[in-house]
């Protein structure tokens, strides 16, 4: 890669750039090996408020979706970033900064969805760059849109790409074993599996998705504020603050304000915040 910034940042081109539309369709194994990646029924394979994820149960005709599900399906809009005019960067040295997803109707326990992507920003951090990638995912057979997922990348070594005095910044309407089961839906970054991609980007050892622990948080959310009901949810935001070593164990606070539920991930072993963001609900349940 070159040391010049200016010869592997060409603004122009990545805003002008159209992502092509692509599908992602899935099952309802799919979706329970998922719930099982973020943690559903680990402690108790007959947990009432979890077992809708992953089987049917009391009659149930199909499996509920966890809320956090739709983070997946934009992966294959995010392996476009490979073929993004204008952008060279090291994908070792790439790390997820922020998620927020927006919720409009619980997702089908299967099915084939269809995503539009665009760029939504571009920020010059001088040592590094931000990219904002946002994605609506609609129901491919009906039209109906399902969700949008906005995604913070952070590109270390290839910032200071302006050509002013005033740093290059542009956004659009900005509103132990888990990893590796987790990865199986459809994260395949070696750095959460493999120790020398781990070393080179500057770990000890390879390092949980942070996906997976917003699945975990929403999951401890879902239990605690809405009783279980997934349906509940309307919109989710994350900020992933450092990274969490598959092993440690993770604690999640919450805190309700109104309908908007706020909460924070802690390592418990090193007493630091890995995750923290908020959760916005349709209601209160009778209960709280």
């Amino acid at each position: 890669m070159a040391n010049d910034a200016s010869s592997v940042i060409d603004p122009q081109l990545i805003l002008s750039y159209n992502f092509p539309e692509t599908t992602y369709t899935y099952t309802e194994r799919d979706a329970a090996l998922y719930a099982l990646g973020v943690g559903a029924c680990a402690r108790d394979a007959l947990d009432g408020k979890e077992l809708k994820y992953v089987y049917h149960q009391d009659g149930q005709q199909s499996i509920q979706v966890l809320p956090t599900f739709a983070a997946l399906l934009s992966f294959g809009s995010l392996s476009e970033l490979n073929n993004l005019p204008g952008l060279q960067y090291d994908p070792r040295l790439l790390l997820h900064g922020q998620q927020y997803i927006e919720i409009y109707k619980p997702f089908p326990s299967s099915g084939c969805i269809q995503n539009k992507a665009s760029i939504s920003g571009l920020h010059d951090k001088g040592k590094a760059t931000i990219l904002e990638v946002e994605v609506k995912s609609y129901d491919k057979q009906s039209g109906e849109p399902l969700c949008m997922n906005r995604m913070t990348i952070y590109l270390r070594g290839i910032g200071g790409f302006s050509k002013s005095s005033h740093p290059y910044s542009y956004s659009k309407n900005p509103a132990s074993q888990n990893a590796l089961l987790y990865r199986l839906s459809g994260d395949y970054n070696p750095l959460h599996s493999d120790p020398m991609v781990a070393e080179i980007a500057g770990f000890s050892r390879p390092i949980l998705h942070g996906l997976c622990t917003l699945g975990f948080a929403v999951r401890a959310i879902i239990r605690c504020v809405c009783k279980g009901d997934p349906n509940m949810i309307k919109t989710i935001s994350g900020r992933f603050l450092l990274h969490f070593y598959p092993g440690e164990t993770l604690i999640t606070e919450m805190w309700l304000e109104g309908l908007r539920v706020v909460y924070q991930v802690k390592v418990k072993e090193r007493n630091r915040a890995v995750l923290s963001g908020f959760v916005e609900i349709s209601h209160l349940t009778s209960s709280l």
